[in-house]
């Protein structure tokens, strides 16, 4: 079986997971030490599996999971997973909200529904709104981490050697967030206390939520109050670029999202297929 280990902190397990047309599972905040990992934002840093299928990610997260004496926020928690439980068992919720519309790939993440209805499971709409949130602004709290998790690269002047410089790069990141006020800081972080309340308070009735794994805010939002999530290919574009869907689950519940993924997976037979791009050569 062959895997890699990424890590995540807004993107950086299921964007290149989506993009390979691999599985990745981010597991909840504090699953998996970081240990030996470069620091982004010590509050919202991740490691996770990257792996063929999600029953490689399973087996995987199964070894790499709880503490290990040096990362603090690393808790030992259970690992129940069942290969053998039935899905239906499970109960599973939908962003209606982002599967409507009209977006890139929408055919795709709407057959995910199809598939799971097929296979007897009775999806229930789920609406994430945090309209009493300034969810985009709660960013300055990774900006402001990174710029101190890279403080000595920028004050020594060893971030001019860094390649891309443009407003949006992380040097202009660092040097720009310098300049967050510290009371900024702390009121986005009491932002975020509320966002993580009223997260469980949506997550508590549900083992699973599916969602567009890059539409919307459940990226952002999930990355900011901790919450597993686990993304599988389910499909290709027009371009014959593979596409995904993201499983969410609650707080230490990897299990239910590895299971709902895996059966997707069986009932689809897409983590045994390749892009077809991947076979051509120049």
């Amino acid at each position: 079986m062959a895997f890699s280990i990424g890590t995540e902190t807004l993107g950086s397990i299921v964007s290149p997971s989506t993009r390979c047309g691999v599985s990745g599972l981010r597991p909840t905040f504090g699953r998996v030490s970081r240990t030996g990992a470069m620091a982004l934002s010590w509050t919202m840093d991740k490691i996770g599996p990257i792996c063929r299928t999600a029953g490689d990610c399973a087996l995987v997260f199964d070894v790499i999971r709880g503490p290990d004496g040096i990362d603090r926020t690393v808790v030992d928690k259970a690992f129940n997973y069942n290969f053998n439980k039935d899905i239906k068992k499970l109960r599973i919720g939908y962003l209606e909200k982002e599967f409507s519309g009209k977006y890139k790939n929408r055919n795709n993440d709407l057959k995910v529904l199809s598939v799971l209805k097929n296979m007897g499971v009775d999806l229930i709409p789920v609406k994430m709104e945090f309209d009493d949130i300034p969810l985009n602004s709660l960013r300055i709290i990774l900006y402001a981490e990174a710029a101190a998790a890279f403080d000595e690269l920028t004050r020594g002047g060893l971030d001019t050697l860094l390649t891309s410089q443009e407003d949006w790069s992380w040097p202009n990141t660092f040097r720009s967030a310098r300049f967050i006020p510290a009371v900024e800081y702390i009121q986005a972080n009491r932002y975020r206390a509320l966002l993580m309340e009223k997260m469980e308070k949506i997550m508590k009735d549900y083992d699973v939520v599916v969602c567009p794994s890059l539409r919307g805010n459940q990226l952002l939002v999930t990355n900011l109050t901790g919450h597993p999530c686990i993304v599988v290919t389910d499909g290709f574009d027009e371009n014959d670029s593979p596409t995904s869907i993201s499983f969410i689950g609650n707080l230490y519940d990897e299990a239910s999202i590895l299971l709902a993924a895996s059966r997707y997976q069986e009932a689809t037979g897409f983590d045994e297929l390749h892009p077809p791009l991947f076979y051509k050569h120049e």
